[in-house]
């Protein structure tokens, strides 16, 4: 939206450029969550079939595997052979899968929850300067993007960071100076267009 509103004065086309944006980037993130995801969760699965088949074909060592697991860990031998048995006993694949594996197999990720979550994160922040075009005409839109992009980027950083329980500040930085950064090239790219034809 910052290129074409410094290549054009007007309002609609940097409406619909936002929109458009939007749009496109949404379905676009939604699709690529989704492949991503898939992909992740088809590994997965292939694993356990493979602890499936290992457990089948050799129980025992399979045992043994799980014990040593747990001895890695800190328990003593005959404690780390009592829990691996009684796991092995009540849900062999799962222990191994999550033990063996790190994978909780009743739980994979679902990537149709994955490709909505990713479509509304990026639809919310792409709203964000179509809001302030919204709000103002002409020029004053442009200086509005930027105030109104920056405020959000500086905002989402500090927020992920204290989702993620990292420093609120250095994580707004690094998406402001980003964002900066995108805008700035965003903006002189539309300019050279916007003079050039």
């Amino acid at each position: 939206m910052l290129g074409v509103a410094t290549a054009s004065s007007s309002t609609s086309a940097v409406l619909t450029a936002g929109i458009a944006g939007l749009a496109a980037g949404a379905f676009s993130m939604a699709v690529g969550e989704y492949v991503s995801v898939s992909s992740q969760r088809d590994s997965e699965r292939e694993d356990i079939a493979i602890e499936e088949r290992s457990l089948a074909a050799n129980p025992d060592a399979e045992l043994e595997e799980l014990a040593t697991i747990y001895q890695s860990r800190g328990l003593d031998v005959e404690l780390s052979m009592q829990v691996a048995r009684q796991l092995h006993d009540h849900d062999a694949v799962a222990a191994h899968a999550r033990d063996e594996l790190g994978i909780d197999h009743e739980a994979l990720a679902n990537p149709g929850q994955a490709a909505l979550a990713s479509a509304l994160a990026f639809s919310v922040g792409a709203f964000v300067p179509i809001l302030a075009t919204l709000i103002t005409t002409g020029r004053a839109g442009s200086y509005l993007i930027v105030i109104f992009s920056l405020v959000a980027l500086g905002v989402s950083g500090a927020i992920g960071a204290y989702v993620g329980g990292g420093h609120k500040l250095k994580a707004a930085a690094r998406v402001l100076l980003g964002g900066s950064v995108a805008m700035a090239a965003t903006a002189f790219i539309g300019h050279l267009i916007g003079s050039t034809i």
